[in-house]
């Protein structure tokens, strides 16, 4: 068999956790998950390790099954990754058909309805909704071609569904950002869109939320209110 073919029968998966024990304990639960299958187990504790693993893999013509990503991370500035979100990303980019489950302790429903939208990811988990037992069936199906989200994310992206939102992964940032007490000039050094653009966003949200224009602190305030903060 050539190497090139050999290289595209490889099934990786990968595990990116800032904690080297729950990469461990994670890597049992996937192996006893897909137990019949012969897989190259890698693992990552940083963005930078977890990116030159990721990118290897794509020059060397492999494949890559599935990554397990948690959100929180050591960053890579060099590369301006600062969580495992860029780094599904750049694997969802990479690897189209890679299974890409996502692991938070976060779900308030803008983030959520931000990876859904950057990332779309088989699988989509709240720590706080799942434990080991949980986790291994978890895998098994998402390995089978299922979705699976657990009930903290479902009900956060159920509340971006009712509210009828249309905003994208710029706005949902703009709303973040300005919740944590950014002034929109700022914004232009964490959004790649110019000030004007950010202040037809701002607008375009305000109306979305409060039908006129306000304050950007009643704007927060509202947004709260509603669940999407």
């Amino acid at each position: 068999m050539p190497n090139s073919e050999l290289n595209r029968s490889i099934e990786n998966i990968l595990i990116v956790d800032d904690h080297p024990l729950t990469v461990e304990v994670h890597k049992g639960i996937i192996s006893k998950a897909l137990k019949e299958k012969k897989i190259n187990y890698l693992t990552a504790i940083n963005a930078e390790k977890a990116f030159n693993i990721i990118t290897k893999i794509n020059s060397n013509g492999e494949n890559l099954k599935m990554v397990l990503f948690d959100i929180s991370l050591p960053p890579y500035k060099e590369k301006n990754i600062e969580s495992g979100e860029d780094l599904a990303v750049i694997t969802r980019e990479l690897f189209p058909n890679c299974k890409i489950i996502i692991i938070s302790m976060h779900n308030d429903p803008l983030w959520v309805n931000r990876i859904i939208k950057a990332i779309n990811p088989e699988g989509f988990l709240a720590k706080s909704d799942v434990d080991a037992k949980s986790l291994t069936e978890i895998c098994s199906k998402i390995e089978a071609d299922f979705f699976f989200y657990s009930e903290s994310i479902k009900k956060s992206n159920k509340i971006m569904i009712q509210q009828n939102i249309n905003w994208d992964e710029h706005d949902t940032k703009i709303l973040q950002f300005l919740a944590e007490g950014y002034k929109t000039t700022q914004l232009t050094k964490l959004i790649p869109l110019s000030l004007s653009a950010i202040e037809k966003r701002k607008s375009n949200i305000k109306k979305q939320l409060i039908f006129e224009t306000g304050y950007d602190k009643e704007l927060i305030e509202i947004a709260k209110s509603k669940g999407l903060l």
